[in-house]
């Protein structure tokens, strides 16, 4: 029996989602589509009748923004958000800012598949030599993180967003959500299926066909052990959102030369 609602939402497009590149911990505004993806995620949560009590968001503006512009379509601009960097999306490494298509030409599908996909193969790390490392660490932001700013991640694997994921999860999300509080997180990609690889007990193998787009808020009601009672529904009409996961899928295929 259902006894809690919970509410994952993949950010609304990013300029960088829109270029096919890997934004990753580079910060991003949404582009105009991703705007409109957040503000309509809004009104249809708030036709479906849903009443958030708390958000929870990572600490990169394309996650906060889209929790911004769900709640004032909502009419609920006062629930309270909270921010932290461990529902920041998955760190790519030196893979950040390189453009999907051309890496899958470059090194075939079937690598850039496994590096995008995979639950335990960590990209090669960033350095200092990046064109956006410094852009990353020296942003105002991670000097607000519970960990100091030389132990965050260079690069990270699906399994090691997991592992920075779940203390935040156990001890920040948990106890609001037993307490009966309607709970929406907008994170990313990786942040979200991540949790839903933990949630919903889906295996190493079958994680890497996941996919969750942009601005399309997953229902999961849990029972009083937060286990899922039922599949995961992605809210909204279901030819668009089958759409929009093939757009997500046909990222890292190599672009046909005419």
């Amino acid at each position: 029996m259902s006894k809690y609602k919970l509410f994952l939402l993949r950010h609304g497009e990013g300029a960088w989602n829109k270029e096919n590149r890997f934004c990753s911990w580079v910060d991003q505004k949404l582009s105009e589509n991703g705007v409109k993806e957040a503000q309509d995620c809004g009104r249809l949560l708030k036709e479906q009748g849903y009443k958030f009590d708390i958000v929870f968001t990572s600490i990169l503006s394309r996650s906060i923004q889209t929790a911004w512009l769900v709640m004032e379509a909502m009419g609920q601009e006062w629930v309270p958000v909270v921010k932290s960097w461990r529902l920041n999306e998955r760190h790519y490494g030196s893979l950040i800012g390189l453009n999907r298509a051309e890496m899958a030409q470059q090194h075939g599908e079937e690598k850039v598949k496994l590096w995008r996909r995979s639950y335990d193969i960590t990209p090669p790390p960033i350095d200092e030599s990046h064109p956006y490392f410094h852009e990353i660490y020296n942003d105002r932001r991670y000097t607000t993180c519970d960990v100091p700013k030389e132990n965050l991640p260079r690069a990270e694997s699906l399994k090691e967003v997991l592992d920075r994921l779940l203390p935040y999860w156990d001890s920040t999300v948990v106890p609001v959500i037993r307490e009966g509080k309607t709970v929406l997180i907008s994170a990313h990609g990786n942040s979200c299926r991540a949790l839903l690889k933990h949630l919903e007990g889906i295996s190493d193998e079958d994680i890497a066909s996941v996919t969750l787009p942009t601005g399309i808020p997953v229902l999961l009601e849990l029972d009083e052990n937060l286990k899922p009672v039922k599949p995961r529904q992605l809210l909204g009409d279901q030819e668009k959102i089958q759409a929009a996961i093939k757009k997500v899928e046909d990222q890292g295929k190599a672009k046909t030369t005419t």
